[in-house]
């Protein structure tokens, strides 16, 4: 059975080029349009589609509040399409925040190479999201359940926020056995071991879940950050500021020559490589050109593996939802040198792709669940 997609965009020609793109694909199905965030909300509840498409500025409601009323009244994956500007930044943030799943620029020259290639992300990136439907309107119509602790698992979906309870329906691959921790039954119990950075990777629907996860940490948090979220350039530096306004922790756009400090997190910027050089307590950020060849700008690989060439196996390291396998080449680097890898789980992912490269190839030692991971940060460092 075909994906059904509702296509919301005020501008006719974009209506028509996004529903040619997505019907030429025969897993996907335009099953209607609509011209604005009223339409969009009201046609959610009649056709139930499984995935929309949603344009940011429109007339009688913008997509931000169309999200959000979708998301009260038919929870559905919504991909976003805006423009690469920094108020298209914020916008775009804003929309995920609200419940949007992902996001494209929405001029498809800026996404790709050539035609063919934006197709095929668009493609993609409908089909991914579409695999969260069901979860999320299962998790809408249950009740809630009372707050648990560690030690009852089998109620944690029900608290979990809506944009961490998605799991995909398709058939999923099968991991080989790991020794791995599952996080859900038991509390966490810190390994000694010790650490001079925490190095985290992401991708698709890594801005909600780092604001998740790092908006938990203390002001006093005693190790220096790397971020890599792949993400245009015009986006890092508004994503970095509404970290920073958010967190106790300092969040930052990194720049060529900044040197690592504690308590600080330094976000990759869109279009560049970033790197580390130096030694352990005076490491330095070289910000550098990415290449046309590198399939990421910034990409996850290139900032773990130079980090573990200084650090060694005094990184903490991690990998949240994301598409492809960025990250798993620099974690197999990290576990080589003895860092400590560990991967979002799959029920929490908005796409299970990075982590489960890192779990498949048995480099990651623990799956755990978005809700938890600052949790387990910082028992690890002995700070709660």
């Amino acid at each position: 059975m075909a994906i059904k997609v509702l296509v919301v965009d005020d501008s006719s020609f974009f209506r028509r080029r996004v529903s040619e793109i997505i019907n030429s694909d025969p897993q996907l199905e335009v099953i209607g349009n609509a011209v604005n965030g009223k339409e969009a909300v009201d046609l959610a509840k009649q056709l139930r589609p499984d995935v929309i498409t949603m344009d940011i500025e429109m007339p009688v409601m913008d997509g931000i509040t169309a999200v959000r009323e979708i998301m009260k009244s038919t929870p559905t994956p919504i991909l976003m399409f805006s423009s690469l500007t920094h108020d298209g930044a914020k916008a775009t943030l804003d929309a995920l925040d609200a419940g949007a799943l992902d996001f494209l620029p929405k001029k498809f020259e800026d996404i790709a190479r050539n035609r063919d290639e934006a197709v095929s992300l668009l493609q993609k990136r409908v089909t991914e999201i579409a695999r969260k439907r069901v979860m999320m309107r299962r998790t809408a119509t249950r009740p809630v359940a009372a707050a648990t602790t560690a030690r009852e698992p089998a109620a944690r979906d029900s608290v979990r926020p809506l944009a961490a309870r998605t799991t995909a329906t398709a058939t999923r691959t099968p991991v080989a056995p790991r020794p791995a921790v599952k996080a859900a039954a038991a509390r966490f119990k810190a390994t000694g071991k010790k650490y001079q950075l925490m190095a985290i990777g992401t991708s698709t629907g890594g801005p909600v879940a780092l604001q998740k996860v790092l908006t938990k940490l203390p002001a006093n948090f005693p190790l220096p950050i790397v971020l890599v979220q792949h993400m245009p350039a015009t986006f890092t530096a508004a994503f970095a500021a509404r970290l920073n306004n958010l967190c106790k922790i300092s969040v930052k756009e990194a720049a060529d020559g900044d040197v690592l400090k504690p308590g600080v997190a330094y976000l990759a910027p869109g279009g560049m490589q970033m790197m580390l050089e130096g030694r352990p307590g005076a490491t330095r950020v070289r910000i550098i050109d990415g290449g046309e060849r590198m399939n990421y700008k910034p990409c996850v690989d290139v900032t773990f593996g130079s980090a573990a060439k200084i650090y060694q196996d005094k990184v903490l390291s991690m990998i949240l939802t994301g598409m492809g396998a960025d990250g798993r080449e620099g974690c197999r680097m990290l576990k080589s040198s003895g860092s400590t890898i560990w991967a979002q789980d799959e029920e929490s992912c908005v796409v299970y792709g990075m982590p489960q490269a890192v779990a498949k190839a048995g480099i990651s030692t623990e799956d755990l669940p978005l809700e938890r991971i600052s949790e387990r940060i910082l028992v690890e460092l002995g700070l709660g």
